[in-house]
């Protein structure tokens, strides 16, 4: 399972395997975060949460 980066849940996924959040690159790695923590948060407080 995939967990989201910020809030550290389980994210579901789609019938064709798809998450339902996105993935925010940082440097060379891929941070994913889940569709709740995007419309909680503004793009600076998830980059202030994960780092």
């Amino acid at each position: 399972m995939v967990k989201c980066e910020v809030c550290k849940s389980e994210i579901e996924k789609t019938f064709l395997n798809k998450i339902k959040g996105t993935y925010m690159r940082i440097g060379k790695k891929q941070k994913i975060i889940c569709n709740t923590c995007q419309s909680k948060f503004s793009k600076e407080e998830i980059l202030k949460k994960i780092d």
